[in-house]
């Protein structure tokens, strides 16, 4: 078994767990996610099966897309509903405010990480420096959020809201920022992870699922890897370049289209999926390295 699932893990699960449940659903030790989910998030969390893992690095920075859920009024610590409650406010704030509010939270953005998180400082996690009452000094990082819309807004208190965010994103950041912003607090109160990369929420599967199924029936629900990296563009090498390439020897070709030059590409030969390769120009020539040799 080599490619993705699309696992959809639960809340309270962390993705380290969902890897372990499924090594030992699948009785196989090769699996691998590609990126967290919070513990206290449910939806998509692809996990890499056998030589897929090699891939993993290439989905990572996969855009990802959520439903979550802003409550008003309260501030907490890990500024989601898990946390301890450090700061309140009854300010009742309009429906307009808050749809302006989130629409300035569209296109580039600056986001300060939260302690509470598995960014390391030192070889340590923060959230657990957090927990030992410790606060790092942290840069601000630039996050993309694609697109923004409220849902459902019930009592001026709660929000419903969709996001599409570049990778790095923290929504429960991001909650906390549209709180202070509208000049009270806010907190992420639930979070579904609906989308990361190809994968949807429509097509993942949950552990009970998986369990019921044989070998062959989860063969089917095993996403290629080819498949999987379908936001790369595909390059189709000579029948007779076979030997050369699967052994990743530079090749030399006299035109290639501009758009493929210093892109990462899926590579095919014989009609089979190769791996993964870089064109480069050297010298006005054009150069086919392989950065992946994947074939099974």
């Amino acid at each position: 078994m080599n490619g993705i699932i699309n696992f959809f893990k639960p809340k309270g699960m962390t993705s380290h767990d969902a890897v372990g449940l499924l090594r030992k659903t699948l009785k196989t030790k090769k699996i691998g996610h590609t990126g967290t989910l919070d513990p206290n998030a449910s939806g998509v969390l692809p996990l890499c099966i056998g030589k897929g893992t090699r891939i993993a690095e290439y989905l990572l920075d996969s855009d990802k897309e959520y439903i979550g859920e802003l409550t008003l009024g309260y501030r907490t610590d890990t500024q989601d509903i898990d946390g301890k409650i450090i700061s309140s406010s009854n300010k009742i704030v309009s429906e307009e405010d808050i749809i302006n509010a989130m629409s300035r939270y569209i296109g580039d953005v600056s986001q300060l990480p939260p302690m509470y998180s598995a960014l390391k400082h030192k070889g340590k996690k923060l959230y657990e420096l957090a927990r030992e009452g410790k606060t790092i000094e942290r840069t601000p990082r630039n996050i993309r959020i694609y697109e923004q819309k409220v849902l459902n807004i019930e009592d001026c208190r709660k929000i419903i809201f969709y996001t599409k965010c570049s990778r790095g994103t923290y929504i429960r950041t991001l909650c906390d920022d549209i709180g202070m912003d509208l000049g009270t607090y806010g907190y992420m109160s639930y979070l579904l992870r609906v989308g990361a990369g190809r994968f949807k929420i429509e097509n993942a599967y949950s552990i009970e699922h998986i369990r019921t199924l044989d070998l062959e029936e989860i063969s089917k629900i095993i996403v290629p890897m080819d498949k999987a990296l379908d936001h790369l563009e595909e390059f189709i090498v000579p029948e007779e370049l076979y030997s050369k390439l699967i052994n990743g020897v530079m090749l030399h070709f006299n035109l290639i289209d501009e758009i493929k030059v210093n892109k990462l590409l899926r590579v095919y030969c014989k009609n089979i999926f190769i791996g993964i390769g870089k064109i480069s120009r050297i010298d006005s020539q054009f150069y086919l390295k392989m950065d992946k040799v994947l074939i099974i």
